[in-house]
């Protein structure tokens, strides 16, 4: 954008991103949630509001990035973290939470054209409008215009869900079918960022929710639940504005694979271990119990658990690297064995043909290219040049 258009642009995004910071200040200042929520959540609303702030310092002048920056400005203000509007009862106040409200709902169909502003598939342009028509419904309620008994239904549930899961599969046709090698880079960043919001929401609800219900012998502690609440609403959020961020502003786009099979090995270690420590933890409480008729839990059984654990780390954690690099990483971790064994063979081979054919072979197993050649300086007692 340039010119007149550029500027209008600028101009509404400045006063959005005004109206959502004070809106947010002023529910900080009547909610009184306390000391510890409250630095919490300006932390937490600061980095969403740095990383919109930063994209529109640098890139506004691309209309894609300026609608990803407004994302980020409406998200972070509105939705991350989820702070009750204490403001709703108070006069006026609720025409702009309702209007934050209803633009926080409708730029979330931009990711339907996310990274380079336009929409793939096409027929993504026509979802992002009914997703709009859905948040415009009305409700009956007076005073009430962004439709907050709406999203009570079930109904609006569903279409929520379809709307999600809709955005994840323009993300996926993209990246398999339209996408160049920075494009995927970028939405591997996004996709790693999203991935791990829903794995923290996952596990904190199992943790805060399911395991206390259904297992009671494992004794999770207020402690440590309100320790994942806080994981799960303040710290783990902030990914998101980060990949993006750092997706649009494509800086060391391509150190993602890394991040990512680290994310895997490391995340399908501690669930796999989590997993093992509970279940030892449930089967040694119950020998004990019969063994001595105690039902209370006993430091035996969270040592010998403990123990079992650590034990454990470092073969499971070779284990799982080997079977990821084998899944996800198969060309790679070709590459890396047929590195190592040319090493291998560079160690002991002495004859310079031989030598030559196992490069060749190295060279054409780990880059694949479409022609190899191999040329050698000519020795001192030779001044013809071999080419094997």
């Amino acid at each position: 954008m340039h010119g007149h258009w550029l500027l209008l642009a600028r101009m509404l995004w400045i006063a959005i991103f005004i109206l959502t910071l004070v809106v947010f200040c002023a529910n900080l200042i009547v909610g009184s949630y306390g000391l510890l929520p409250t630095i919490l959540n300006v932390a937490n609303t600061s980095m969403w509001f740095a990383v919109s702030l930063v994209l529109f310092w640098r890139k506004s002048t691309d209309r894609a990035i300026l609608l990803f920056s407004l994302i980020l400005v409406l998200t972070g203000g509105f939705f991350f973290p989820p702070i009750p509007l204490t403001l709703w009862n108070y006069g006026v106040w609720w025409v702009p939470i309702d209007f934050l409200g209803l633009l926080a709902g409708i730029t979330l169909t931009f990711v339907y054209t996310f990274p380079d502003g336009r929409f793939v598939p096409g027929f993504t342009r026509w979802l992002a409008l009914g997703w709009i028509a859905i948040s415009l419904v009305p409700v009956p309620t007076p005073g009430v215009f962004y439709p907050w008994h709406w999203w009570l239904s079930p109904l609006y549930t569903l279409m929520r869900i379809a709307f999600y899961c809709s955005l994840a599969f323009a993300l996926l046709y993209r990246y398999r079918r339209m996408s160049t090698p920075v494009q995927r880079q970028q939405i591997k960043w996004v996709v790693f960022a999203s991935t791990i919001l829903i794995g923290e929401v996952s596990v904190a609800n199992l943790v805060v929710n399911v395991l206390p219900s259904y297992f009671p012998a494992l004794g999770i502690s207020p402690q440590l639940r309100h320790l994942v609440d806080v994981i799960a609403i303040y710290l783990l959020p902030i990914l998101f504005p980060l990949s993006l961020g750092f997706a649009l502003l494509r800086y060391r786009l391509w150190d993602i694979d890394l991040i990512i099979n680290r994310t895997l090995v490391y995340g399908s270690l501690t669930g796999l271990l989590a997993l093992v420590y509970f279940g030892l933890v449930i089967a040694l409480q119950s020998v004990v119990r019969v063994l001595t008729g105690q039902v209370s839990q006993t430091p035996v059984v969270i040592v010998a658990s403990t123990l079992a654990i650590a034990a454990l780390f470092q073969p499971l954690r070779h284990h799982i690297q080997a079977i990821i690099d084998r899944r996800f990483y198969r060309r790679k971790y070709d590459a890396v064995k047929t590195v190592e064994a040319f090493s291998a063979t560079l160690r002991h081979e002495v004859d310079l043909s031989q030598l030559s054919e196992h490069l060749l072979t190295a060279v054409q197993e780990t880059m694949q290219p479409t022609h190899v050649s191999l040329w050698l300086r000519p020795s001192q007692h030779d001044g013809k040049q071999r080419v094997p």
